[in-house]
Order: C-alpha cells, then sequence, then structure tokens
C-alpha cells in the first residue's frame, strides 16, 4: 500500500494469538503496537492532539510544543511535529531509558532532563512551566481528551472488527495516560458491553488498587503525588499521579478489575514473549501479558482475552529487561567461536545499568524496625547484606558488583510487595536511618561493619577496603573481576565521551 507521508501509517496494527504461553483452554491475543511508525501506541494519541489543537487553533504555524513524557508519547510526537514541522521540546525525568532520549533527539526534538527524584509530577511542572513562559503549546496528554478520542475511534474499532464473530471476555490492559483505557472503554461498553475491561498496575505503586484518592492538585494545577506511589519499573504505566483521563475512566466505571503485577514477573512475561512466542515487548507489554496471565489462571476454558503490547523492546536496552543479556560472548559461545579456526575476538564487556526510584518518607523509629536491623547485618549466614530499592539503578549497581565478584549478596528490598504489610518496610529504612545516620539507599553491610552507599561501596572496592573486609569474613571472591568499578554506574552517571 502506497502513502502520502509517514502519518498515514498509523494505526490499524495486528491481533496475533499466543498458543506457547497461553494455558490450556484459553485464547489470549495481544494487539501489537508497536507496528505503528514509531513502534508505540502513543503514535495514535501524538498525531491525535496535534492535529485536534491545528483545527481549534490552539497550534499555529512554527510555534514549539512541549511536553513532558517517558519517552514513548515524545517519540510519535518526535514523528508528528518533525513532518509538520513544529519544533519540539521534550521534558522528560533523568531516569527513564536513554535510548528514548536519543530516538527524540535524533527525529530533531530538544530533551530537558529532570531529576529522578521530582516524579512524574515534576517533570510536568517543569513542562507547564516552560510553556507558560515561552508561549509553546502543551499538549497535556494526561487530561486531553482527543487522547481518548483517538482510541475511541481507531484502536477500538480495529479490536472490536478483529473479535466481532467471537467476542472478547476480557481486554487487559496498563493505566499510563489513560487515553487508551477510557477511549477503548467507552466503545467497548457500546459494542461488547460483556466484555471485562481489567487494568494493570505494578505491585508495589497500587495507585488505582489502593482505592485511595490522590490529594488535590497544587495552586498552579500540577497533579500532586499519590501516598501509595513508588518507584517501579513499568516506563509508561503508572505515574505518581492519577491522570484526569484514568480518574474520568474509574467514574464511568470502565474499570472492572485492578490487576497487580510484580515487576519481576513483567520482566519474565517479555524475555518469555520473545523466546516462546517470537515477540519483541517492551517491560510494559510483558506486564500486561504478566497481568493477563495471572487472570487467566483464574478463569474458566473458554475465555477469550486480549491483551495490550504497547510497545517494542529496542527502548529498553539501558533497562532491567537486558541486563543479564551481555553484548559479548558467553561461555557456549566462545565455545562455538573456538570449535573452527577463523575470525576469533578475544574481549568481553559489562552488562547495561538500570533505572532509579526516589526515596519514602520515613516514620517515627519502632521496636521491631530497630530489633530487624540490628540482627540482619549481622547474620552470620548472610556476611554480606545490602538494604535496597527492588528497582534502584544504585542498588544494580551494587548487584551487579557483587555478582561480578561471585559473592552472594542478601538484598533486602525496602519497597517489595513483601514489605508492604503495616508499612514495614518504611519501618526498617527509619531504623536503618537512626542506625547509619544516612537516609539514603543502599546501606551496605560486610560482617556487620558499614561501609554506606553505592559510592562508599565502590570506593571501598577501589581502595582495597572491601576486599580486606570480605577476607577479614571469611567470604571468597574473585579479585581480578572487576577494575574500576565505576564502570558498573548507571548510564546517566558514565562520562561522556570526549567531543572529536
Amino acid at each position: 500500500m502506497r502513502h502520502e507521508h509517514i502519518l498515514q501509517t498509523v494505526g490499524r496494527t495486528p491481533v496475533v494469538r499466543l498458543s506457547r504461553l497461553a494455558p490450556a483452554g484459553i485464547e489470549l491475543f495481544v494487539k501489537l503496537e508497536a507496528f505503528n511508525p514509531m513502534g508505540s501506541v502513543k503514535d495514535r494519541m501524538a498525531l491525535a492532539i496535534i492535529e485536534d489543537a491545528e483545527a481549534s487553533g490552539r497550534l499555529v504555524p512554527g510555534q514549539t510544543v512541549v511536553e513532558a513524557t517517558s519517552g514513548n508519547t515524545g517519540i510519535g510526537l518526535a514523528m508528528v511535529c518533525a513532518r509538520k514541522g513544529y519544533p519540539l521540546v521534550i521534558v522528560m525525568a533523568e531516569n527513564f531509558s536513554v535510548e528514548r532520549r536519543r530516538l527524540m533527539r535524533f527525529l530533531g526534538a530538544s530533551v530537558v532532563l529532570t531529576p529522578a527524584g521530582l516524579k512524574g509530577s515534576g517533570m510536568l511542572a517543569k513542562a507547564r512551566e516552560l510553556a507558560q513562559a515561552h508561549g509553546w503549546f502543551l499538549p497535556s496528554q494526561f487530561d486531553n481528551e482527543a487522547n481518548a478520542a483517538a482510541h475511541e475511534r481507531t484502536t477500538a474499532l480495529e479490536i472490536v472488527q478483529d473479535f466481532h464473530d467471537r467476542p472478547l471476555t476480557h481486554w487487559i490492559t496498563g493505566a499510563g495516560t489513560g487515553g487508551t483505557l477510557l477511549g477503548v472503554g467507552r466503545a467497548l461498553r457500546r459494542h461488547s458491553p460483556q466484555t471485562r475491561i481489567v487494568v494493570c498496575e505494578p505491585d508495589n505503586a497500587p495507585v488505582l488498587g489502593s482505592g485511595i484518592a490522590a490529594p488535590p492538585p497544587a495552586t498552579d494545577g500540577t497533579p500532586s503525588s499519590h501516598p501509595h506511589f513508588r518507584p517501579h519499573l513499568m516506563q509508561g504505566w503508572t505515574t505518581d499521579f492519577v491522570p484526569a483521563l484514568v480518574q474520568r475512566a474509574r467514574e464511568e466505571g470502565l474499570i472492572d478489575r485492578v490487576q497487580a503485577v510484580p515487576g519481576a514477573r513483567a520482566l519474565e512475561t517479555a524475555r518469555e514473549l520473545a523466546r516462546k512466542e517470537g515477540i519483541l515487548a517492551g517491560i510494559s507489554g510483558g506486564a500486561t501479558v504478566a497481568g493477563a496471565l495471572l487472570l487467566a489462571s483464574e478463569l474458566p476454558p473458554g475465555s477469550r482475552l486480549l491483551a495490550m503490547l504497547p510497545d517494542t523492546g529496542e527502548r529498553y536496552l539501558s533497562t532491567p529487561l537486558f541486563s543479564d543479556i551481555d553484548s559479548e560472548m558467553n561461555a557456549e559461545e566462545w565455545a562455538i567461536s573456538r570449535s573452527t579456526p577463523r575470525a576469533r575476538f578475544d574481549a568481553l564487556s559489562p552488562a547495561a545499568p538500570t533505572p532509579a526510584p526516589a526515596p519514602a518518607p520515613l516514620p517515627a523509629v519502632t521496636p521491631w524496625g530497630r530489633d530487624f536491623v540490628e540482627r540482619a547485618v549481622i547474620e552470620p549466614a548472610r556476611p554480606v547484606v545490602m538494604f535496597a530499592l527492588e528497582w534502584c539503578e544504585f542498588c544494580w549497581t551494587i548487584r551487579r558488583l557483587f555478582k561480578r565478584i561471585g559473592v552472594p549478596l542478601h538484598s533486602i528490598d525496602l519497597d517489595a510487595a513483601a514489605w508492604h504489610a503495616e508499612g514495614r518496610g518504611l519501618q526498617i529504612r527509619a531504623a536503618l536511618h537512626a542506625h547509619t545516620g544516612q537516609p539514603t539507599i543502599p546501606q551496605v553491610f560486610v560482617g556487620g561493619q558499614w561501609l554506606g552507599g553505592c559510592m562508599d561501596t565502590l570506593a571501598a572496592w577501589r581502595e582495597g577496603r572491601l576486599q580486606a573486609l570480605l577476607i577479614r569474613n571469611s567470604v571468597p571472591f574473585q579479585a581480578e573481576a572487576i577494575g574500576d568499578p565505576s564502570e558498573l554506574l548507571p548510564a546517566w552517571l558514565q562520562p561522556a565521551a570526549p567531543v572529536r
């Protein structure tokens, strides 16, 4: 099919059945939004919002567009703005994957980073500030009805047409901005009212599942952080506030079930999609299918499910999805290489880094928390202990350090779902702060002796103090496995290459 320009290729994405991952008796399908021209579901919304603003006169030729995004919306907007000739400025928290920044810049956009600790509401506040200061157009993807309308007239109708003869029992998606949820949800209620709508969210950030309303917005309209938000793995999913479009979906009764998904399960499912179904999906896609599989385990035979796969896996190379995928040959591959004499290599390179969350507010120290910390750091069977956050990049740096030198590390991940009950994770963190005098995470102990945080531990290895502690506590390690440990730091902390 011939097209006049790239924007005509948005939408009409395929639906594929998962024959190897689905439980017996269950029909599980996925909608591959990576088939959009820029590789994600956000292409639909990006085009719709810009064209809606043009039609209403809110966006005029030559005006700069500015938006806050975790990446996919920015990539979609970069495509649309490149084709239509609008300058684009993207505001993005520093801990989102570096591939997305580079893609947006490659498409001609400028990318302004905000501190990771300010979360999604911080980058949104910055985008609003820039729009007001410079007279730029702000698409406001989180509350723009054109976002939902795009999915109501395209995504939803594609789904209804694909299943007109055998309607879905369940449709599964992540909340995200709420555009897909609200638009498809409205259409499904009209055309397929028997279809149950399931919204997935991270198990350690139950913003919707908590049933607790978000605090009122700031005086400038910027949303306030939800008290149950915690940093999580699924980029583009739950932000730290409840978007207006998600709230509208909730008020219109479009959410039949909220399904919690563990981060580790999301990674595992994304990898299984690749290795068993040949489908390259991102972490959020893996998480949505993981939610669908958790749901399917409770459903009767004959159930028919469709899960949204929002994007492709290639923009997650610097995240935990690929952290165990080496760029160089493993032992098996070396053996294949050496099985014949020609074209052999000798160098290996390190694995890639991961995203970092922000600390939670601390309660008063409790006797239980104090006792837990004091016992954990001197447990003889676990001489190397790290108090961590599950998906913090600095914690993953320490995990890679000890993995590289062959030392078992006991990681107590304070924001993991297992520690939610009675606020036990925060109790431990408060006691840890009192014990060390430092509020930051991670905190590392060897044989009961406190080393400090990430940079302190790397410095201890560089200076030989960590090696001495391991020897003193009879912990074997591979002394030559690491030279400069700073190479294990997150990519966004690595020194920039010199300009030539």
